[in-house]
């Protein structure tokens, strides 16, 4: 086959992976749905809440969160489809291979390499931050220098600089989720499974108790009038509620992340497209009756914009209510890691299993059935990053690779439709006429709200990933061997 970064990936040949996958089918339909649920409830409900009311929206999140869930659902409905067509590991990559090409699959593998790391760094740090408050309700108090990053802990003690500090915490956790992932998909699963429960019934709990304090008065103006500082930015109004789209987008990923399972999943083509769909809707519900909650509780303009939930019981003086919420962050943070790591390692498999990366990453652990050496290498590089590094608006650069991996899937599953139109299609994404070019043209606009540092950070990115598969994964493809 030529070496055009236009070819693409056989049907065949998908068939033939799935034949030959190593990895232990062991993932029912709830199994899957538990595992998005994971991904998608954590650090977006805890404290991407706060900021995004606080400084954009006001009582207005609700909206925020509706405008941001119509993006995703556009998009997951494309993302089913797919998996039912191709119930393979490395999620949009392996869809765009099949359909776009090799050069646009290999750019979105990068940026889903950038979302899972970046988020999991995020998450690990966002983690130390409710540890740390969960030991003060016990009035214990770590070094500073042990629970931050070196230019964190120097702004701390004021000593205008960096200082030697190590986030011992985020270290930690990084290396306790690492260990869980390298001894199989089922214990990952049931770990996962724990923690959802946990969490979600906190959530639940959150509704239904904040509920009873809601002050109606709050939510008024339910759309704060619009504020134009001396830089010509706005903040509230309109813009304002879009601008909270943009923030509150990152607490939506995680359904893409189920898709990366298929690979372990006993019935992927119907059950894959389930959880993606069914997980989205659960949380979509969950938060927008938070946001209305919070909101009410509390005046927008005086949420606390690291820990927005507890302290809005604090504030209510529910101080037993801090200690359950704190501890439902602390686990809901760790799911959240859990699945962003274990997707991360299904790109990295599924991208060297096509011979784009070395085969460091598809080797499967004889015993656990896992990608081990990956997933110790992923395990490696978030635990130093998050030991060390100040993880500021991270969340819009894992936003951006994940918008564009939207955009590309929705645009891609018309474009088969036309293509291959016989194609057995177990699930089929409904008016696709309409849903597929809203997700493109809804996600991309969403990407034109990012910060212009964003789009820097995101361009450099995208050009390294350019230079490695020019000069590396384009002459070890797979398909260079197919016509031979």
């Amino acid at each position: 086959m030529e070496k055009s970064i236009w070819r693409k990936k056989p049907m065949a040949a998908y068939e033939a992976d799935m034949k030959k996958s190593e990895l232990k089918r062991v993932l029912t339909k709830w199994g899957l749905t538990s595992l998005g649920i994971g991904a998608i409830i954590g650090g977006g409900i805890f404290t991407l809440t706060g900021i995004a009311a606080h400084n954009f929206a006001g009582p207005a999140l609700a909206i925020a969160f509706i405008i941001a869930a119509i993006g995703c659902t556009f998009a997951s409905l494309c993302y089913s489809e797919f998996a039912s067509i191709l119930p393979v590991e490395g999620s949009a990559y392996a869809y765009s291979y099949g359909t776009v090409g090799e050069f646009f699959a290999w750019i979105i593998g990068w940026n889903l390499i950038l979302e899972y790391m970046m988020g999991a760094t995020t998450v690990a740090v966002a983690w130390s931050g409710y540890f740390e408050k969960f030991l003060h309700l016990f009035g214990l108090e770590l070094p500073v220098t042990l629970m931050n990053d070196p230019y964190t802990a120097g702004e701390k003690l004021g000593l205008g600089g960096p200082t030697p500090a190590f986030n011992i915490a985020a270290f930690f956790i990084t290396w306790i989720v690492t260990s869980i992932l390298v001894r199989g998909i089922q214990e990952s699963a049931k770990t996962n499974n724990i923690i959802v429960i946990v969490k979600l019934s906190v959530v639940i709990f959150v509704i239904l108790v904040g509920a009873f304090f809601v002050k109606v008065e709050n939510w008024t103006p339910f759309i704060p009038d619009t504020v134009t500082a001396a830089d010509g930015t706005t903040t509230f109004g309109w813009d304002g509620v879009i601008t909270a789209a943009t923030i509150v987008f990152f607490a939506y990923i995680g359904f893409d992340a189920v898709s990366t399972q298929a690979g372990e999943a006993i019935n992927p083509r119907k059950d894959v497209p389930f959880a993606i769909v069914a997980s989205l809707v659960i949380c979509t519900v969950l938060y927008i009756l938070v946001s209305l909650v919070l909101t009410g509780m509390v005046k927008y303009d005086t949420l606390d914009l690291k820990a927005p939930v507890a302290s809005a019981f604090a504030d209510a003086g529910l101080p037993w209510a801090v200690f359950i919420i704190t501890l439902a962050a602390v686990a809901g943070l760790t799911s959240v890691m859990l699945v962003m790591m274990l997707g991360q390692t299904r790109i990295f498999l599924g991208m060297a299993k096509d011979g784009l990366l070395p085969n460091f990453f598809k080797d499967i652990h004889p015993t656990f059935k896992t990608p081990w050496k990956s997933t110790l290498l992923v395990g490696f590089i978030v635990s130093i990053v998050s030991a060390v590094t100040p993880i500021d608006k991270v969340s819009e650069m894992c936003s951006a690779g994940t918008l564009l991996a939207f955009a590309m899937i929705s645009g891609a599953v018309l474009l088969l439709r036309y293509q291959q139109p016989n194609i057995e299609r177990p699930y089929k994404a409904p008016m696709i006429w309409f849903v597929a070019p809203m997700g493109v043209l809804f996600n991309l606009f969403l990407m034109s709200r990012l910060r212009t540092d964003t789009w820097y950070a995101f361009l450099i990115w995208s050009t390294l990933g350019i230079v490695v598969y020019f000069l590396y994964s384009q002459r070890k493809s797979n398909l260079n061997n197919m016509d031979k």
